[in-house]
């Protein structure tokens, strides 16, 4: 368990992180695929990723889109696990 991040903190840590967004006391972004397949496979990825980093982000599936939530919960808001997990998932789908 980490501290929460303070405002600013998260807003250099999301000038880093392409595409992802804050919302509320959590980071979000969503990913665009050519069909619903290949939104599967990079959600098994992401998947394996967060039990790897045991911190696992909210999924939507919508088709061939994916939005993914990230926060931690048991600090309250966004910690470094939560910018570690998206910088690894901007390296999956890229």
């Amino acid at each position: 368990m980490g501290l929460p991040m303070n405002d600013a903190e998260i807003d250099k840590a999301l000038s880093t992180l392409e595409y992802w967004q804050r919302q509320g006391n959590a980071i979000e972004r969503e990913f665009t695929f050519d069909d619903f397949l290949k939104a599967i496979h990079f959600v098994n990825r992401v998947a394996a990723l967060a039990e790897d980093a045991n911190h696992h982000p909210d999924i939507v599936i919508n088709f061939n889109k994916v939005k993914l939530t990230l926060t931690s919960h048991d600090s309250g808001g966004v910690t470094q696990r939560d910018i570690r997990l998206a910088t690894a998932i901007n390296k999956v789908k890229s």
